[in-house]
């Protein structure tokens, strides 16, 4: 692996003894990992994926509370996004060409950083990367973590109005045509903090756009119907009960109760699926829960904590936990 950037901004300066690197995952082109070590003795290594459109830097106010309970952190850009290999010439087009090799990348990031990422581990994972995280954990990668935690997490999609159906067939068709690539929706008025659908925190969600203005390449636009395609797929596979028998590891799934994007309901039924499945829902909260307001991404903290403290050594006294909400 070989050295790669990472993006400080003054609002969101990178994380102290940081690492970031180059990897080669399961399809073309380098992906990009970072590694962030643990304050005072290390409890344990937590891998943490981002949602779609979120690169790493997103994520470095949240690294700082995991890395401050004592450990290891390990995040990365999905491909077709943040700093990882995009393969469309589009780049603002999110792309994805069904579910295979996002399963192949993240099976080849924890080779990669297994040595530097002591035991227990644990998951955590944001809507589609609580998707593809569950969807790895399925696929055999359950027996090397004792958890995982899952926010508002892509086990369905909101279509808007039009039947589900009906929009998995399109996106099927669509492929088959060789539109894979074609975005999905026109691209629409540019979204404000008033008309967002993602945070009530306007200071994080202002964070995390003046990212993009300052470093555009970390910038991801609209769905493909490609996307759309591994989306309908990959949730049809985790609603099925039987490919979520193998995961007896806890799992929780925590909800946010206004979501306009995924299927709360699709994250109920999985959690009652699960052997060891757990539902919470944040009461308010839009889709980012941890970008929300204090008292709603504390829902998410005391959660995170309750996992945590199932496996792993009592943390330090100088760890604090989470303000109850």
């Amino acid at each position: 692996m070989t050295a790669a950037p990472l993006i400080s901004s003054p609002q969101a300066p990178v994380p102290a003894g940081a690492e970031a690197a180059w990897f080669n995952g399961g399809g073309p082109g380098d992906l990009r990992a970072a590694w962030f070590p643990a304050k005072g003795t290390a409890r344990g290594s937590i891998v943490l994926s981002g949602g779609r459109t979120e690169p790493i830097e997103k994520y470095f106010e949240f690294i700082e509370d995991l890395t401050g309970r004592g450990y290891v952190v390990l995040a990365h850009d999905w491909r077709g996004q943040g700093l990882s290999h995009r393969s469309l010439a589009n780049r603002l087009a999110g792309h994805a060409d069904g579910y295979q090799a996002f399963l192949d990348d993240y099976h080849a990031l924890l080779a990669s950083y297994e040595a530097r990422l002591p035991k227990p581990w644990f998951a955590i994972g944001h809507s589609m990367g609580g998707c593809l995280t569950l969807l790895a954990l399925a696929h055999g990668e359950a027996s090397r973590f004792d958890g995982a935690i899952l926010s508002a997490p892509m086990l369905g999609i909101q279509t808007g109005g039009l039947p589900r159906f009906v929009a998995r067939g399109l996106a099927r068709l669509k492929v088959l045509l060789g539109q894979s690539g074609d975005l999905a929706r026109p691209e629409g008025a540019p979204e404000t903090f008033k008309t967002n659908v993602l945070t009530h925190d306007q200071a994080r969600y202002e964070r995390a756009k003046a990212q993009v203005i300052a470093h555009p390449d970390l910038g991801l636009g609209g769905p493909t119907w490609g996307w759309l395609d591994f989306a309908f797929r990959a949730t049809s596979y985790l609603s099925r009960p039987e490919n979520l028998k193998s995961v007896t590891i806890p799992v929780v799934i925590v909800s946010a109760e206004l979501d306009k994007l995924v299927d709360n309901e699709a994250q109920r039924a999985a959690a009652r699926n699960l052997p060891d499945g757990q539902f919470i829902s944040v009461p308010g909260a839009f889709h980012e829960i941890l970008m929300e307001t204090d008292p709603m991404r504390d829902v998410f903290m005391q959660a995170l904590d309750a996992l945590l403290g199932r496996s792993s050594p009592a943390p330090e006294a100088s760890v604090k936990p989470a303000a109850k909400a």
